[in-house]
C-alpha cells in the first residue's frame, strides 16, 4: 500500500482576486504562507517519507514547508502543473466572460471537452498527472507521499481515480491548502479524504497531537 497525501498550494493574491493562474509563476500570499504553516501542523503526526511538487513557486513554497517538517528533500516534477490557461492567463473571471462568453459557458458545463485558447485541455492535464502520480505510486510502494500540486490538476486526478468523467471535474471542491489522502493498493485508489480543510479552523488542531489517531 502507498498513501499519496495530494495538496493544493496555499493562496496567492491571484486566487483573492480570482484571477487565472495556469502556467504563470505566482507567489504565495501571506495568508497563503499561514495556511502553509496550518498545514504543517496538521501533517505532523503522519508518516510521509517523500515530498514532491509541482514547479510552480505557489506550490514549491508550500511543500517546501512539508519537506522541513519531516525532514525529507524536495522533488520537482513538472507534470503536477496546474493547466495552461493560455490566452486566460492573468485574466480575471469577469474578463474571461466578456471576452470568451461560449467558451466560458463549456467550461463551467462540460470542462472535460474544451481545448483552452492556446493552452491545454483537461484532457492533457490529467494525462501528464496521471502518469506522474502512479509512476511514484509504484515506484515508492509502502511509503508515505506528499504531492503539492494545483485545484485544476488536483481535480483531473480525483477523477481519474474514481474513473469518472472530467465533465465532473468542479464536483471536487479544492480549498487552499486542501488535503487530499489516497492510499493505493495494487493501483487502485481508495479515497480517505477529499478536500480537508480542518487545520484552518481557528482553534481546531491540538498542538503535539495528531489530528488521525
Amino acid at each position: 500500500m502507498t498513501r499519496v497525501y495530494l495538496i493544493r498550494h496555499g493562496e496567492t493574491e491571484w486566487n483573492l482576486a480570482r484571477r487565472y493562474q495556469g502556467h504563470s509563476d505566482v507567489l504565495l500570499s501571506e495568508k497563503g504562507r499561514e495556511q502553509a504553516r496550518l498545514l504543517v501542523r496538521r501533517l505532523a503526526g503522519e508518516k510521509i517519507d517523500r515530498v514532491f511538487a509541482s514547479d510552480l513557486s505557489r506550490a514549491i513554497e508550500t511543500a517546501r514547508a512539508i519537506a522541513e517538517g519531516h525532514n525529507t528533500a524536495l522533488i520537482l516534477e513538472p507534470r503536477f502543473r496546474e493547466c495552461n490557461f493560455g490566452a486566460w492567463e492573468g485574466m480575471t473571471f469577469t474578463e474571461i466572460e466578456k471576452a470568451y462568453p461560449e467558451e466560458i459557458k463549456t467550461w463551467h458545463t462540460a470542462p472535460g471537452r474544451l481545448q483552452l485558447p492556446g493552452g491545454e485541455s483537461f484532457a492533457i492535464v490529467q494525462c501528464r498527472a496521471y502518469e506522474a502520480m502512479m509512476e511514484l505510486v509504484k515506484k515508492h510502494e509502502g511509503e508515505g507521499i506528499a504531492i503539492v500540486a494545483h485545484g485544476g490538476t488536483i481535480r483531473t486526478l480525483l477523477c481519474a481515480i474514481l474513473e469518472v468523467d472530467l465533465d465532473r471535474a468542479w464536483q471536487f471542491r479544492q480549498e487552499n491548502t486542501a488535503l487530499n489522502i489516497i492510499e493505493f493498493y495494487e493501483g487502485k485508489g481508495i479515497i480517505e479524504r477529499i478536500n480537508d480543510v480542518t487545520h484552518l479552523i481557528p482553534g481546531a488542531f491540538p498542538d503535539g497531537k495528531s489530528w488521525v489517531e
